[in-house]
């Protein structure tokens, strides 16, 4: 898959979540095997203001693959002073939030609010590109605003135009936000036959056989996975060699997850101090508590972390609830 000056083997794109992807998720996943990842959503208009916060998210470290800057806004001209702000960072792409559907970001304007302007969204990614110094620059958008606006073959065809390089598409109307089996494989077909630059399928890819038949439905060059992901890094090596015709690799012990939750939680106090890394672990640390026994148990334990050393009583419940 060619992406600008990017040429990556077909798999999986660690999908950007407000939250959760900060620097230590992202490396996690390109360990195992996500073909790249992307930052966090970044405020175009916060970066011209001088915002600091939106530094921190930026902020990558030593990683295993290629990572993207994915920002978000409504104007133009806003977006450009942005990307050319960030011209020195060393990411590999750029890539333009068209698909939030939070309400603080479509009431900017933003996000999968843009699906109802094609030609703005073409403006957006005219006047980003003009500022990445020929590093590719991708847009995530979703299948349309609602059932009476799926306008995503039109935003993809007028990103295509402005230089955008690649286009993910959520399967799911903003309207839709995430409802369970909501997600229409027909919109990513129609937008994949509409372009020539690569297309990410994404929505509810939760296996590697999840992602086999949305690439053979849908004819996406690879796709890109979110929510299934967090707790579960091993999953990008599984699609990954899915897509690729090779066997899928042993699933990991419950030692080697328990052990990833710590590396993972390690660097976050690392990069953030580990007063803000805690309380963001607690979320982090439920998803790998997914499928095991004692789950009420376990739940409130995780919700409880407030210091690194609190992993160990955690790891300490899982065994004695019976988990092997």
């Amino acid at each position: 898959m060619q992406i600008g000056n990017l040429n990556l083997e077909p798999g999986a794109v660690l999908a950007p979540m407000a939250g959760f992807t900060d620097a230590a998720c992202r490396r996690l996943a390109a360990k195992h095997g996500a073909i790249y990842t992307i930052t966090e959503m970044v405020s175009a208009k916060a970066l011209t203001f001088g915002d600091k916060k939106s530094a921190q998210l930026m902020y990558n470290g030593q990683n295993d693959a290629p990572y993207g800057i994915q920002l978000f806004g409504a104007e133009p001209e806003t977006m450009g002073q942005a990307a050319a702000l960030i011209a020195q960072q060393p990411y590999d792409l750029l890539d333009i939030n068209m698909g939030c559907p939070a309400p603080k970001i479509v009431s900017s304007g933003a996000g999968s609010k843009l699906m109802l302007d094609p030609d703005l969204c073409g403006r957006i990614v005219e006047a980003v590109v003009s500022q990445t110094g020929g590093r590719p620059v991708t847009v995530k958008m979703r299948a349309g605003w609602d059932e009476n606006s799926r306008t995503a073959e039109q935003v993809a065809i007028a990103c295509e135009q402005a230089g955008a390089a690649l286009v993910g598409v959520h399967g799911r109307t903003r309207e839709q936000m995430y409802q369970p089996n909501t997600v229409s494989l027909e919109a990513i077909a129609r937008v994949k036959q509409a372009v020539k630059i690569p297309v990410l399928g994404n929505g509810d890819i939760a296996s590697a056989e999840d992602a086999l038949e949305m690439v053979r439905q849908t004819g996406c060059d690879g796709v890109m996975v979110g929510r299934a992901a967090l707790g579960d890094p091993w999953l990008f090596g599984e699609i990954r060699a899915a897509l690729n015709g090779r066997p899928l690799p042993e699933k990991p012990t419950l030692r080697q997850r328990l052990e990833a939750l710590r590396t993972q939680v390690y660097e976050m106090c690392e990069e953030k101090g580990e007063w803000v890394a805690m309380a963001q672990a607690r979320s982090q640390a439920l998803h790998y508590m997914r499928g095991l026994k004692g789950a009420t148990t376990l739940r409130r334990a995780c919700c409880q972390l407030s210091h690194y050393q609190d992993l160990d009583d955690l790891f300490d419940l899982v065994y004695q609830e019976g988990n092997r």
